[in-house]
């Protein structure tokens, strides 16, 4: 079913009508971060991250593309320019007009999204040279990365504590930063201040899907075979050792097992095979391999997950906590649950892995980018949305202001008892309109199609004349909800006398008691000025029946 979502003022200061369309509500809820946005602001939300050192920064983008970011700012990984913290959201605009495909996020913090034309940008800390633009100077604005990815089309990025791995859609790995244990791939522990294709064993694979520990990093390769490298003083490369790893290196013990997706903790590694079996290895000090113990293990070992196939694992480098989603909805937790150890797979009240991180995680971050997928399929409503206004369907065509607007003689008729008596007979596919305005009767028509309207608060006085000529009581009552919403001192004196020309009791009331609330104001616009003589009279009768000239 479809939501309707307030008006909002954008820009122009005009209202903008938001509506879900077939995008599902993303329950950002849980996270304590969202409690300073606003309702309105949360229902708007279509892909949010979490992340910072204690949960206390998030970036979100909106059902109109734009993104915004929130929170305490360290080292300007808001991308604003700036190192201030914010309660109030603000708004992106360095990245205005870009989608986000995926983000990954660093412990200093440092960013790195991937945006839907497969582009790369980076902000945020970068002592260790993690935002690959060749400098160790704290990003404060997102900044393009193009050095050896000018002609690669980035599909997936991850984030290391201070090194950063993205995964080109030829199958190719980049990485950059810090590089003290090997995880940058390069063969040397020399930092790595630019993106490097990481070569060796996966010289001549395709790697499928990444992912990043704290200081190591793991590639599945399309075989299903696991590569990894970087630092493995816990075991969690899986290797047999605790010997770290400059180069990519084969998890041997997997040998005959296909492995489809990698999830790394701070310092454990989980594996999900296309049999939806789960092996883990690594630090276990929280008990988030799930094995029943807190021994490290270097081997990869089962987990047990009830008799159900698993089909999503879940870990983020900034956390000792592990989840796990079976075919039948059932979604698990272990490791550390809010400072506590569970050291085997708990049965959660949960229907999604992102709650586990939200409600159990210390910090309280996103171990991904969530996000709402549009649903292919369209309601009737949305149909009949999309119809409005288009040539190819429709058969008859308004004629306002020397514009046309395309609509349905059926549609009309359904919608609107004017249309039913007027079209009823009617064999003409154009009919010429100068009562109203242009933006008006676009509006009108356009609100027969989907039962809201978008117009400033003076055009939508025309439209309340519209409705009243029509006898459409609702569309009269959306029209003075907007009035109401978007009255000023400037306009106030318009729309009162808009109202009482269109006998609209409740709107003269709501206007009257805004311009004796704003009285001062209001009496030095040009409006008051050119007041007409009969409604001045009523105004300043009715002004001092209510005490407005009371010394």
């Amino acid at each position: 079913m479809e939501e309707e979502l307030p008006l909002f003022c954008g820009d122009s200061g005009k209202p903008v009508q938001a509506t879900l369309s077939s995008l599902k509500m993303l329950d950002v809820g849980k996270w304590p971060i969202f409690s300073l946005c606003s309702e309105e602001e949360l229902q708007l939300i279509r892909q949010a991250c979490v992340f910072g050192s204690a949960g206390n920064e998030v970036l979100y983008t909106t059902v109109n593309d734009e993104i915004f970011v929130l929170g305490t700012n360290c080292c300007g990984c808001l991308g604003l320019g700036d190192v201030q913290s914010t309660i109030e959201p603000r708004r992106l605009d360095s990245l205005s007009g870009k989608k986000i495909a995926c983000l990954s996020y660093g412990s200093g913090p440092h960013i790195v999204l991937a945006t839907t034309e497969g582009e790369v940008f980076t902000w945020g800390h970068n002592a260790y040279s993690q935002l690959g633009n060749g400098t160790t100077n704290h990003g404060l604005v997102p900044c393009h990365i193009s050095t050896n990815l000018s002609n690669k089309q980035v599909t997936e990025v991850a984030c290391g504590s201070y090194h950063s791995l993205v995964l080109t859609s030829d199958g190719e790995v980049f990485a950059w930063g810090y590089n003290n244990s090997g995880q940058v791939g390069s063969g040397s522990t020399v930092n790595q201040p630019i993106p490097r294709r990481v070569t060796g064993c996966l010289q001549n694979k395709v790697v499928v899907t990444i992912a990043c520990g704290q200081m190591c990093c793991m590639a599945v390769v399309d075989s299903g075979e696991v590569y990894v490298w970087g630092y493995n003083g816990n075991g969690q490369l899986g290797l047999g050792n605790s010997g770290n790893q400059p180069t990519p290196c084969r998890v041997a013990a997997l040998q005959g097992i296909r492995v489809q997706r990698v999830a790394c903790g701070y310092a454990h590694t989980l594996v999900l095979t296309d049999e939806g079996q789960v092996y883990a290895w690594g630090a276990n000090s929280y008990g988030q391999l799930g094995t029943g113990n807190k021994s490290n293990q270097s081997y990869p070992t089962p987990v047990t997950v009830e008799k159900d196939r698993i089909i999503e694992i879940a870990a983020c480098h900034s956390t000792h906590t592990s989840a796990a989603k079976t075919q039948g909805g059932h979604v698990y937790m272990w490791g550390q649950c809010r400072g506590q150890s569970v050291i085997l797979p708990h049965l959660t009240h949960f229907s999604c892995t992102d709650d586990v991180f939200a409600c159990f995680a210390t910090p309280a971050v996103t171990w991904r980018l969530l996000s709402v997928e549009p649903d292919d399929h369209l309601t009737v409503a949305e149909s009949l949305k999309r119809e409005f206004d288009n040539p190819d369907t429709a058969d008859l065509k308004f004629l306002v202001d020397g514009k046309y607007i395309y609509a349905h003689k059926v549609l009309l008729k359904i919608r609107c008892e004017h249309f039913r008596s007027s079209l009823e007979d009617n064999e003409d596919d154009i009919v010429e309109m100068s009562e109203f305005s242009y933006p008006v009767y676009r509006a009108f028509l356009e609100y027969l199609y989907t039962d809201s309207i978008s117009l400033s608060p003076e055009e939508a006085v025309g439209l309340l004349d519209l409705a009243t000529f029509y006898r459409e009581n609702r569309l009269k009552k959306l029209c003075q909800q907007t009035i109401k919403q978007g009255i000023c001192e400037e306009n106030a004196i318009a729309l009162l006398s808009a109202a009482v020309k269109y006998d609209a009791q409740d709107l003269e009331e709501f206007c009257f008691r805004f311009c004796i609330n704003h009285l001062t104001v209001v009496t030095q616009t040009s409006g008051f000025a050119e007041m007409d003589h009969d409604l001045l009279k009523n105004f300043i009768s009715k002004a001092s029946r209510v005490g407005a000239f009371k010394n």
